[in-house]
């Protein structure tokens, strides 16, 4: 069995590296790794330090800036495992989760699986007041928002962990390039009636001075993606 690990990678030269050591020593049994990066058009030199690596990676280029969402339809495709995970490349979300977020999927409780920032994950408590306050109140705020809409239970909208049987990504069309891809991949996910398993994971959340990209504006669109979505 193979585990792709996709990322999509805008700017984070200062990351990138500490990122893709702890992949590498995260263990997940006999599951293969199969990293797949995938540069949205960087400007500040991420571009020359992803062609330099060596080592057993997948390789995409966009030549100019298109969009998480973008990115990741281009990982989606590249991808050749049984199972796929999304994964940020800016270091708030830890790859030493991986085998937590695997176990349901591999005693085939779910075929989805989603990380919860908001958990009892005692590292996630920890960082809670370090989250941005309209970070924190935006999200719970979209998490309410779509649970009413949707009639789901999710303690959490928005987390980069989630990890699908591959097929379920490869067979389902996804219009949006920007952040709201998750969104409506969430919304598309629950209306097909895929149950999600949800777990807490760790979050080591980072400021705007340190690179931090989703802004108020994304909400915006997240909320009428949900709509849009739903109706």
């Amino acid at each position: 069995m193979k585990l792709s690990i996709l990322i999509p990678v805008y700017n984070e030269h200062g990351t990138l590296a500490e990122l893709l050591k702890r992949i590498k020593k995260v263990d997940i049994g006999g599951i293969k790794k199969e990293i797949i990066l995938i540069d949205d058009g960087s400007t500040d030199g991420t571009t020359d330090i992803i062609k330099r690596l060596k080592g057993d990676y997948i390789k995409c280029f966009h030549k100019k800036n298109s969009g998480k969402g973008a990115a990741l339809k281009t990982g989606i495709q590249a991808a050749t495992g049984d199972f796929i995970i999304f994964q940020d490349a800016d270091l708030e979300y830890d790859p030493f989760d991986y085998p937590k977020l695997l176990e349901p999927i591999l005693n085939k409780k779910a075929n989805v699986v989603f990380g919860s920032r908001f958990g009892q994950h005692d590292s996630t408590k920890m960082k809670a007041n370090q989250w941005h306050p309209m970070h924190f109140v935006g999200n719970k705020g979209l998490t309410i928002f779509f649970n009413l809409l949707y009639g789901t239970q999710l303690s959490d909208v928005e987390p980069c962990y989630k990890l699908f049987r591959a097929q379920i990504l490869k067979n389902m069309p996804v219009q949006s390039n920007g952040f709201e891809y998750d969104i409506e991949l969430m919304c598309k996910i629950v209306k097909k009636g895929h149950k999600i398993v949800q777990l807490p994971i760790r979050y080591n959340p980072r400021s705007f001075e340190e690179g931090k990209k989703i802004n108020w504006k994304d909400g915006i669109i997240a909320f009428k993606t949900m709509i849009k979505n739903r109706f």
